[in-house]
């Protein structure tokens, strides 16, 4: 059986995914292996797992839950059929028989002729001579053939192979050693090596050594004057007796080893050198051919290629290491605006602010031991802002112990910020009672938050140091939302007069309170209480 998960299913915007063995992520966050932006869906919503040859899906403490036929669960096994809803998203669970899949996908199409890749594949063991030596004593390849014609064939086959087994993504270090590995398959050598350029020195360091059974490598073995002049020049070098060689006259290394002969090759997947590929022979001074050079020569070209992805690939893993690092320290907003080289300088604009605070922290945290009140700020900010202020869009501005504050505007401006930031607020009230829920299934202390937003002008960007990023919102308007959230009661959310007027739907239930005097202001300020529990389900923005 295959399995799939259809998104929107019997729609027009239905879309068909592919469960594979194993753990299957749903969420908003592209890490996800089915990832669906939608603002009712948590950055890591639901897990779709085989176990026992049975499927099941468990909710991943998702804001909105997650529902199997209608029903909420925490962890349920999945029959085919079963209609799953993650926030607002719709799937499918099916199953279908393989045997079916194939006639579906070529029953009806015009194939004249099937080939696979597969069967082109070659075996080295095929092509080598399985002795110890070449039947072939003017080369060091381990031809079975001796025909001219096949040689050829068989040299292009082994490169073939050679990079093809070469192309999978491994670990630097196993991949010269698996390149070693194979040349000494392929050719009979006393001693290889593989030597990189370091980008900070540019000096050949020995990075990889191979040798034939019964010789011992406790040395330097190579001729550095051998593999600099490589290095330099960029062109492969054949060399019947290197001691008699002028070019590499005085070369103690030479001497002492009393190399016969040795073939070194250019690493050069480009413009630039990065490295030496060499064997050598301590025996025979003619032990290699111009056929010799020529495939040591077409396999470090190989090699090179080889080295230079697995360089990339490493580079890429790094910087996602940086990037995810980033976004750790940084809002996804101001993360976004590095990445896109943009300049965190200061701007005038307008925004809406909501500054969030649990209520009575100071008295409850002096009951607590200190790790228990980290774990439980850790949740808490995780849901409040992973979960909220990022799903609708808006900039951490800062955490304040206990409290947070959120701005929507800055460093990006849409229409419907200040909306976005209202059912911010309603969602966060409603996150504290499932957050009550959980904690008090594990004997935690429930909590309650008051909320406070306003609208108004700042000037925002990084305040400070060029060196030391800190982006904030400075000005009247998130003083005067800190304060309006100091009026506010425990499960409340206050807006500002300011707010309401850039509601684009403020149909939603408000109460007037009496003009409130504030700290820091001569006039009193206008609020409104948002009754957001007679809000059936939060207005989650699309």
């Amino acid at each position: 059986m295959s399995y799939f998960l259809v998104c929107y299913p019997d729609s027009d915007h239905e879309k068909i995914y592919p469960l594979q063995w194993g753990s299957n992520l749903i969420g908003r966050s592209p890490s996800n292996h089915i990832t669906i932006k939608h603002s009712s869906l948590s950055r890591r919503h639901a897990e779709i797992q085989l176990q026992n040859e049975s499927w099941f899906i468990r909710d991943l403490h998702s804001l909105n839950g997650t529902f199997v036929n209608q029903v909420k669960v925490e962890h349920q096994f999945l029959q085919n059929g079963d209609i799953i809803v993650c926030g607002m998203v719709q799937f499918r669970f099916i199953g279908i028989v393989a045997e079916r899949d194939e006639d579906t996908f070529t029953g009806n199409l015009p194939i004249v002729r099937q080939y696979s890749p597969r069967q082109s594949r070659v075996a080295i063991e095929d092509i080598i001579d399985k002795g110890n030596k070449s039947k072939n004593s003017g080369s060091a390849l381990r031809l079975s053939q001796q025909d001219v014609n096949q040689r050829t064939v068989d040299k292009l086959n082994l490169l073939l192979e050679v990079g093809k087994q070469l192309s999978a993504p491994e670990e630097p270090q196993k991949l010269l050693d698996r390149i070693l590995e194979l040349l000494l398959e392929i050719m009979e050598v006393d001693r290889a090596a593989i030597l990189l350029v370091n980008e900070q020195t540019q000096k050949l360091e020995q990075k990889a050594v191979r040798t034939r059974s019964g010789i011992s490598v406790r040395y330097q073995f190579y001729s550095t004057k051998i593999t600099n002049y490589v290095y330099r020049h960029g062109d492969a070098v054949l060399t019947d007796d290197a001691g008699e060689d002028q070019r590499f006259e005085g070369s103690d290394s030479i001497l002492i080893q009393a190399i016969r002969a040795s073939i070194c090759a250019p690493l050069q997947p480009g413009d630039n050198v990065i490295g030496v590929l060499y064997v050598d022979n301590l025996t025979c001074s003619n032990a290699y051919s111009t056929e010799d050079l020529e495939f040591v020569s077409a396999l470090a070209n190989q090699a090179a290629i080889a080295i230079a992805n697995a360089r990339l690939t490493e580079k890429m893993r790094t910087e996602a290491v940086w990037r995810d690092k980033l976004e750790r320290f940084f809002p996804a907003s101001i993360s976004r605006k590095l990445k896109e080289g943009g300049e965190l300088g200061i701007i005038d604009t307008e925004i809406t602010a909501l500054f969030a605070d649990i209520s009575s922290f100071t008295e409850m945290s002096s009951t607590m031991e200190p790790r228990e009140i980290i774990e439980m700020l850790n949740d808490y900010f995780n849901v409040m802002v992973e979960e909220i202020v990022f799903a609708y869009e808006g900039t951490l501005e800062k955490y304040i112990g206990d409290a947070l504050l959120a701005i929507w505007g800055a460093p990006y401006a849409r229409e419907d910020d200040t909306d976005r930031a209202v059912q911010a607020a309603i969602d966060m009230q409603y996150a504290v009672k499932r957050l009550n829920q959980d904690w008090q299934a594990q004997n935690r202390r429930p909590i309650a938050i008051h909320i406070g937003l306003n609208s108004g002008k700042v000037a925002a960007g990084n305040i400070g140091s060029s060196k030391l990023i800190q982006y904030a919102a400075i000005g009247d308007t998130t003083n005067v939302t800190s304060r309006i959230c100091g009026v506010a009661q425990a499960g409340e959310i206050l807006l500002s007069e300011e707010t309401l007027l850039r509601l684009a739907h403020p149909d939603i239930p408000l109460t007037a309170l009496p003009p409130v005097q504030v700290k820091g202001k001569r006039e009193p300020l206008v609020l409104y209480r948002l009754d957001w529990q007679q809000i059936q389900r939060p207005a989650l923005v699309t």
